[in-house]
């Protein structure tokens, strides 16, 4: 545990009179949950969490914090795995799930306006209690924020029709360093009255400001949607179906998802209630997720892709969902691959994005070049195939002393980074930068551009409160 700073008893009043006694956590017991991510790879130290519940209260709070150079950490659902969100030098924690107000809901300009601290999962409810769609997909929907989607450009499992979480976002709200209140907060598609100053904070991880509110861009509600769960015999013909597929349906294809063999055994071993949806055991797996405005139809062009695919030997088995607990039973195996990965013993894991046509290259020259570097290591890469990002994990040998074995995460980095490299990838699909990666961003990064980040830090951040330590 790091020591807590010998902040002021005074200062530390002034902040709490800002949210009132009752949001001003100082016992160490009600503070835990805030200061652990979820991969326990983290541990944190604050004298005091803040919630505040109003913008007005954040922009006080920071107003405070810039006045006396005492830095803070914004935190949204806590859920994010770069450490990003987690105080490591005894920082005031910021939690921001207090601002849960959902303002507006505008289904004829097809907008969604919520504060920081809504959930991924009531934004998409508020969204289908009027026959919309928020696009933005992930796991942890019931805990993450939109907040924090924002502050990391989260991505998703359905990224590849969709885009990511910057993909969402029409207006914004952000608390300026000096406690100024950025107002962008417009529903307008076509507004070219200069920069567009919301892709400043939006995948800054709250270096440069603390995202209060956004006006997210909503869809039409698909009329119908099909799930396959297909057997493929290399993450060569995954790539060709996914091509088929996407000719086929004419950008029908919501989700292109593959899993390696060895991680579904993983899942159906230890992922509770899990069964396997073929019959027989294959190499590789893609989940196909179709969606359509037409109520009709889209079955049989899933069916009519899958059939292509056997004639062209990319498919060796598949089976469609005939119903919607099914279509989730499918989702479930995908959702659990990279949680169960922790009982085969220590995972060294990899959010990476190389050109999609690149991928399955990617994934021969990675394995290759990890077992080359530990003989027996076991690369369960899996992910998004449809937009080129890979969660290229890799588990210790059998019977390797898990320790030891963690010990050399910066040596497999390095080989599986110089692959990413290669390919014109990047080292950061959707995960963001936090800590974890920070170090590694000049190795990686046009020297340039990184310059550019630094200035923008140092000019809209000059005291260096906001998360410092955190990107750069």
């Amino acid at each position: 545990m790091l020591d807590r700073p010998k902040i002021d008893p005074a200062l530390l009043a002034r902040f709490a009179a800002i949210v009132g006694d009752k949001y001003a956590i100082t016992d160490p017991a009600a503070q835990a949950p805030y200061l652990v991510e979820m991969r326990n790879m983290f541990q944190g130290a604050t004298p005091m969490v803040l919630r505040p519940g109003s913008v007005e209260d954040v922009s006080k709070i920071v107003a405070l914090a810039n006045e006396t150079a005492t830095p803070i950490v914004p935190q949204g659902g806590n859920t994010g795995l770069v450490g990003g969100q987690i105080p490591l030098h005894s920082e005031i924690l910021l939690s921001l799930n207090r601002l849960d107000h959902i303002r507006e809901v505008d289904p004829t300009s097809n907008t969604l306006t919520c504060e920081a601290g809504v959930t991924l999962q009531r934004a998409r409810e508020a969204a289908a209690a009027v026959d919309r769609l928020y696009p933005q997909l992930l796991p942890s929907e019931g805990t993450c924020t939109i907040g924090g989607n924002l502050s990391t450009n989260a991505g998703g499992t359905a990224a590849l029709a969709h885009g990511i979480a910057r993909s969402h976002v029409l207006g914004i709200e952000v608390v300026l360093a000096d406690g100024r209140v950025l107002d962008n907060l417009n529903k307008l598609k076509k507004d070219n009255t200069g920069y567009d100053l919301k892709n400043l904070f939006i995948g800054a991880e709250g270096t440069l400001g603390v995202i209060t509110a956004a006006v997210l861009r909503l869809v039409p509600r698909p009329r119908s949607i099909e799930t396959a769960f297909v057997g493929v015999p290399s993450a060569e013909a995954a790539l060709e179906l996914l091509g088929l597929a996407t000719e086929q349906t004419a950008g029908g294809v919501t989700s292109f998802e593959i899993m390696t063999r060895r991680g579904i055994e993983l899942v159906l071993t230890h992922g509770a209630g899990c069964r396997d949806p073929l019959n027989t055991p294959y190499p590789w797996y893609a989940l196909i997720e179709l969606s359509s405005q037409q109520r009709d139809g889209l079955r049989n062009v899933l069916e009519d892709v899958l059939a292509q695919g056997v004639e062209k030997n990319l498919v060796i088995d598949a089976t469609i969902a005939g119903s919607l607990e099914q279509a989730k039973a499918f989702w479930r195996i995908r959702e659990m691959f990279g949680e169960v990965q922790r009982y085969a013993g220590g995972s060294i894991k990899h959010d990476v994005s190389v050109p999609v046509a690149a991928v399955p290259a990617f994934i021969a020259e990675a394995n290759a070049a990890v077992t080359a570097l530990i003989p027996g290591a076991r690369p369960l890469p899996f992910g998004h195939l449809g937009d080129g990002n890979i969660h290229y994990n890799v588990t210790q040998p059998d019977g390797a002393d898990k320790a030891e074995y963690l010990k050399r995460w910066d040596e497999v980095n390095a080989v599986v980074f110089a692959v990413v490299k290669k390919y014109g990838g990047s080292i950061s699909a959707e995960h963001g930068v936090g800590v974890v990666k920070r170090d590694l961003l000049p190795s990686v990064k046009d020297p340039v551009a990184l310059d550019l980040m630094r200035t923008l830090k140092r000019t809209l951040d000059p005291k260096g409160i906001l998360n410092p330590g955190k990107v750069l």
